[in-house]
Parts: structure tokens; C-alpha cells; sequence
């Protein structure tokens, strides 16, 4: 290979990286907090559990089971993806089996995406929030987070084959998040909002895929998720008591694009491009399919009842789950 040949190689290399980089600028505020004092607070009591459950991805994962992406799913994989069962579905008969596996596919290459997304969030937030015992929880989360990416990224090159970009909702989330100023509203945005679906998702995705690396994995990270959730609930309650009006408006407004977002990224898009079946179809599929719409109200559950801990669960942001189908009426019986 001559000079020349080399020169062009390398720039194309580079454009490559390029190509598979996001990156955001951001100004924000780091902040260090000189008091090491002992303490036992409920976050500091959560650092202790998130040392002891630790697991690694290496050792603690049976890799050996065979995975052959599209081969048929049987009995352990018939409850992947069932809402495409049936007359209305955009999926014909002799397409559900590899519909399950470009789902699969789809899924868990969202998780991984959205797993570096709490991973770089999670470290900003290391730097920003001014508590000590925030700071060290969140140095652990960091930890967590890098195991998560480090599975999901190992199943999907070693085993399915195949992956999916990620869905532009939640690249616009992750690109919001990560040129946000202000600590508390990235716990919203990742803590609250994608790490809530997260753990919806995960124990759903336990039960229902058709391998037992990926189930062992989810339930694995599920764990994980039910505590970085009880972080950001502890560190939030009570703030939004003292806050201004304009400030709580603000949170507000954030919120409500937050979940629009998050709600669009369950209409299975990717999915239906990727198979060369009806867009269209698939998309009103997406959202006037009773079992979709069941599906959707699960993964949003957490969410809500977060929202409602925080004192944030408005009745726009009400209007907003009830109109996008994330929600059933009965579920905010609770606000006046």
C-alpha cells in the first residue's frame, strides 16, 4: 500500500467515525462538594446496595447457547411480539416469525442505545449534581451503565447479527439531555422518563424473547434499573415543593416533549421499513391496535407514577398520556 493509498484509507476511517458519532455541545456548570462527612441517607443506602449487586457480564452470563436469528420460535418465543396476531395485523402469517426477530432485534438495539445514553447522562450528572452522596451513587450507576452497553452490545455481535440505528425520538431526547444545563432535568429526562421505560421494558422483554442469554441478561438489568429509578426519585422529591412557578412551567414543557418523544418511538417504524411491509399500515397498526395500546400503557406506568411522587403529574401532561394512548383514564382517578 503506497503513501497515497494509506492517506485515503485513514480519512476514510475517519469518516466513518464520524458518521457513528453524536455529538452535542453543551455549557454546563460542574460543581465539587468539599464535605466528605459519613452519612446514612436513603442515597447513601442505595450506593450500599448497588455495591453489593454487582454482576459482570463475562462471568455471569451463560454465552453458550446457540442463538440462530430467524430460526423458527417455538413455544419458549411464542409470546414475542404477539400483538401482530390476527386479521388487522400489517404482518402477514407466513412474516410472523421473522417479524418477532426483527423486533427482537429492534428492541434490544434500543435498549443499547438508550444504555449509552444513561451511561454519558449519568456521568454529567456525577459532575453536576452539588450532593456528595448524589455524586458517588451516580460514579456507581456510571459503572452499571458500562455493563449494560458491555451485554447488549456483546449479544447483538456475537449472537443476533444484526442491529437497528437508533429511533430518532430517543436520539432527540439523548441530544436535549445531554446539552441541558440543569441537573434535575437530566435526572428527569433519564432517570424518570427512559430509565422508567427501561425497567417496563426489560421485564417484559424477561419473559417474552425467544433466548436464554437475552432473558438472562434483561432480567439481570432490571434489577439495575428498579434501583437507578429509586435515585432519581430520592434525589428529586421535594424539589419541585420550592420551586417558582415559571420553574415548575419549565419542567413542564420538558416533560411533555420528553414523552411525545418516547411515545412516537413505539410505532415499530424501523420495523416495518426494514421487513418492505406497509408504513402506513403499520404505523396506524401501531396506534389503534388494542394490544398495542396495552403494551404502551405498561411501559408508561412507571413513568406516571414517578410523576405523581414528584408532585409533576400536571393535567396537561395528563391530556398528553391519555391522548397518545399511554395511559387509561382510570389511572389519574387520583388529580383534582
Amino acid at each position: 500500500m503506497t503513501v497515497v493509498d494509506e492517506t485515503v484509507a485513514t480519512l476514510m476511517t475517519l469518516d466513518q467515525v464520524k458518521a457513528d458519532l453524536m455529538e452535542v455541545d453543551a455549557h454546563i456548570r460542574a460543581s465539587l462538594n468539599w464535605d466528605y462527612g459519613h452519612r446514612e441517607t436513603r442515597i447513601r443506602k442505595l450506593y450500599e446496595k448497588n455495591k453489593d449487586a454487582q454482576w459482570n457480564a463475562t462471568y455471569d452470563i451463560d454465552w453458550s447457547h446457540n442463538v440462530q436469528f430467524g430460526a423458527d420460535l417455538t413455544e419458549h418465543g411464542a409470546g414475542v411480539a404477539s400483538f401482530v396476531v390476527g386479521n388487522e395485523s400489517p404482518v402477514p402469517a407466513e412474516l410472523l416469525n421473522d417479524f418477532r426477530w426483527e423486533y427482537q432485534a429492534w428492541m434490544v438495539s434500543q435498549f443499547l442505545h438508550g444504555e449509552q445514553g444513561a451511561l454519558v447522562t449519568t456521568a454529567r450528572l456525577v459532575e453536576t449534581v452539588p450532593d456528595m452522596d448524589a455524586k458517588v451513587y451516580a460514579a456507581s450507576q456510571v459503572a452499571d451503565e458500562a455493563r449494560h452497553v458491555e451485554a447488549y452490545a456483546r449479544y447483538i455481535d456475537e449472537k443476533l447479527r444484526t442491529s437497528y440505528p437508533i429511533n430518532p425520538g430517543l436520539r432527540a431526547l439523548l441530544r436535549d439531555l445531554l446539552g441541558e444545563s440543569r441537573w434535575d432535568v437530566v435526572y428527569l429526562g433519564m432517570q424518570v422518563v427512559v430509565e422508567g421505560l427501561a425497567l417496563a421494558a426489560t421485564r417484559l422483554a424477561s419473559s417474552g424473547f425467544g433466548d436464554p442469554i437475552i432473558t438472562s441478561i434483561t432480567r439481570m438489568i432490571a434489577r439495575d434499573e428498579a434501583r437507578h429509578i429509586a435515585f432519581g426519585v430520592t434525589s428529586l422529591t421535594g424539589m419541585y415543593d420550592q420551586m417558582s412557578t415559571a420553574e415548575r412551567q419549565e419542567r413542564e414543557d420538558f416533560l411533555l416533549e420528553a414523552i411525545h418523544l418516547m411515545s412516537k418511538r413505539f410505532l415499530l417504524r424501523e420495523v416495518w421499513e426494514r421487513m418492505d411491509l406497509d408504513v402506513e399500515r403499520g404505523l396506524r397498526f401501531a396506534r389503534h391496535d388494542p394490544m398495542m395500546f396495552g403494551y404502551r400503557q405498561l411501559l408508561f406506568q412507571q413513568v406516571i407514577h414517578v410523576l405523581r411522587q414528584l408532585g409533576l403529574l400536571t393535567p396537561k401532561l395528563r391530556d398528553l398520556f391519555l391522548a397518545e394512548s399511554l395511559a387509561k383514564p382510570e389511572a389519574f382517578r387520583t388529580i383534582a
